[in-house]
């Protein structure tokens, strides 16, 4: 029974551990500026909105990674959009230059298993008239 019982101890407290450093990097991922740029962006995002509605909020734990090296960084984080009408997981890639702020470089959305683009920044090409 001791045994037992200093095992289950040893058991606990390594969960403990390991919940601990998984809490602080969801955490961290969660409440950085790169999130905060995706879900504004996410939350502005005329394509999304007709998908899901006005977005109502967010899952509890944004994952992905953030890297940031000398003075420039670069992010890919994954959400849970709630909207009012639906929800969808999110993908939102992130970087920055120089020390300046995070910009979005790309954004999807999962729908019935197709990936939709949210970055249509360009659209079709006018036409051009040859002048005369």
């Amino acid at each position: 029974m001791i045994i037992l019982g200093i095992v289950a101890v040893l058991c606990l407290i390594v969960a403990l551990f390991v919940g601990g450093i998984a809490f602080f990097v969801f955490h961290t991922i969660g409440s950085s500026d790169a999130a905060n740029t995706a879900r504004t962006y996410l939350r502005n995002n005329e394509t999304l909105k007709q998908e899901v509605g006005e977005v109502k909020d967010f899952g509890t734990f944004v994952t992905g990674n953030i890297n940031v090296s000398n003075g420039d960084g670069a992010a890919t984080l994954y959400l849970k959009v709630i909207g009012e009408k639906r929800n969808v997981n999110a993908r939102v890639d992130l970087s920055y230059r120089s020390n300046r702020a995070w910009r979005v470089t790309g954004a999807s959305y999962d729908k019935d298993g197709q990936t939709i683009d949210l970055m249509q920044a360009y659209g079709p090409n006018p036409s051009v008239t040859p002048a005369k």
